[in-house]
């Protein structure tokens, strides 16, 4: 049976099968919020700052709290996590419903519900992430993740796409209700896949009692394991703000319309999907530093050819390439990473790869929201790119020239 073939089987399968769908259903909902926000504070009269501060305020919690969260991941009872902090994340768009439907949204109140959507995604998403790998064997892990990442490129097409949909008939409110209802099946198939109470423990669990912090700076002192981590942080931080600041480059720059962004959004999603798909057909074995290093460089590539691009019809395609490129990049060091870690270190590792990549995106989304408000949008989306290049070149070089354990896939 071909590499291919195999990674579809697990779509076959119970736990993991159930799990890729209710993730497609919820994740379509967060896509259609994420197209319905900035384009709300757009025309509530938000600048480009307050477009770089909002993505700040859901993103930059991850650098304080995911690793407590990937503790948590390791060490509590991750049904528990999931469902306390997930439901208090649901609130937020049903209050932003509320606002719609009285008149009294503002822009910093969006902003602040943004906080605590970043505050509960840090502590609650290391133990959602962590799911993946603790219910496939490990020589499936590669595939599984590759997999999970198909159905969250595939939501990225299908919930713009009814974004827009919605937006064009009801409004923005119609997006935030969709988002509210898809918490359900995220919350339903966290208790319902995972065991009861806590993580299996590890040969060491009295040290990591006292302290809990030991595994991650194990994780993050090794070669190998630190490229990945930097390759992910480098792409977040300079290329991630193309999509964040893409309703200002189709509004202020190519004047488009709310549909028109949808269509961009869908077009990113569309290429992540096909990097997805592509890497299902990458046998587990093979060494996936190359592949995440070589499309971080061509990521960094387009976010400057996407900034000189003066015409609406070719944005499309450089957000497929620039969607292939990040799906490639990030899915590739994140298979690397969760195949090679111990599995007792498998929490803390997912919160490292999402400090990494949440992080980056909110450090790497205000400093392009300041440089827009100062440069412009072009301006600071061509620095982006050009020094993502310069920096994927020199960490890539030095990830693949790392050694490899024995027991990585």
């Amino acid at each position: 049976m071909s590499a291919f073939n195999e990674s579809l089987a697990l779509l076959r399968t119970r736990r993991f099968g159930t799990f890729c769908f209710a993730s497609l259903l919820s994740n379509i909902g967060t896509w259609a919020q994420q197209v319905a926000e900035p384009w709300l504070l757009l025309t509530i009269g938000a600048s480009s700052f307050v477009i770089g501060l909002d993505s700040f305020a859901s993103n930059a919690p991850v650098w304080i709290l995911t690793l407590v969260g990937g503790v948590l991941a390791d060490r509590a009872d991750r049904r528990r996590v999931i469902a306390i902090f997930q439901s208090i994340q649901m609130l937020c768009p049903i209050l932003i419903v509320v606002l719609l439907l009285t008149g009294g949204v503002q822009p910093w109140i969006v902003v602040a519900l943004s906080l605590v959507v970043g505050v509960t995604d840090a502590v609650s998403m290391p133990s959602f992430q962590a799911i993946v790998p603790s219910i496939v064997r490990h020589e499936q892990i590669a595939a599984a993740l590759a997999l999970n990442a198909t159905q969250f490129n595939l939501s990225r097409i299908l919930g713009p796409a009814l974004a827009g949909v919605i937006m064009a008939s009801v409004g923005a409110i119609g997006c935030f209700a969709l988002s509210a209802a898809s918490y359900l099946p995220f919350i339903w198939v966290a208790l319902w896949i995972l065991p009861r109470g806590r993580a299996a423990p590890s040969a060491d669990d009295s040290f990591d009692r006292h302290h809990p912090f030991a595994g991650i700076r194990d994780i993050a002192r090794q070669p190998h394991l630190r490229g990945a981590l930097i390759t992910v942080l480098l792409n977040s931080t300079l290329c991630g703000p193309l999509i964040i600041f893409c309703p200002v480059l189709v509004k202020d720059v190519l004047h488009g319309e709310a549909s028109e962004f949808s269509y961009a959004i869908g077009a990113f999603g569309i290429g992540g999907l096909l990097g997805a798909i592509g890497l299902l057909g990458i046998a587990a074995d093979r060494d996936r530093r190359r592949m995440s290093a070589w499309f971080a460089a061509g990521c960094g590539v387009i976010t400057g050819l996407a900034a000189l691009n003066p015409w609406f019809w070719a944005l499309p395609p450089l957000l497929v390439l620039a969607g292939l490129s990040m799906s490639v990049c990030n899915t590739s060091a994140n298979s690397f990473l969760q195949a090679t870690v111990p599995a007792q270190l498998r929490g803390r590792s997912v919160s490292l790869f999402m400090l990494a990549m949440r992080g980056g995106l909110s450090i790497g989304s205000l400093l392009t929201g300041l440089t827009a408000s100062a440069l412009g949008v072009r301006e600071a989306l061509l620095i982006n790119g050009v020094l993502a290049l310069a920096g994927q070149i020199v960490v890539g070089r030095a990830w693949i020239r790392a050694g490899v354990p024995k027991a990585s896939a």
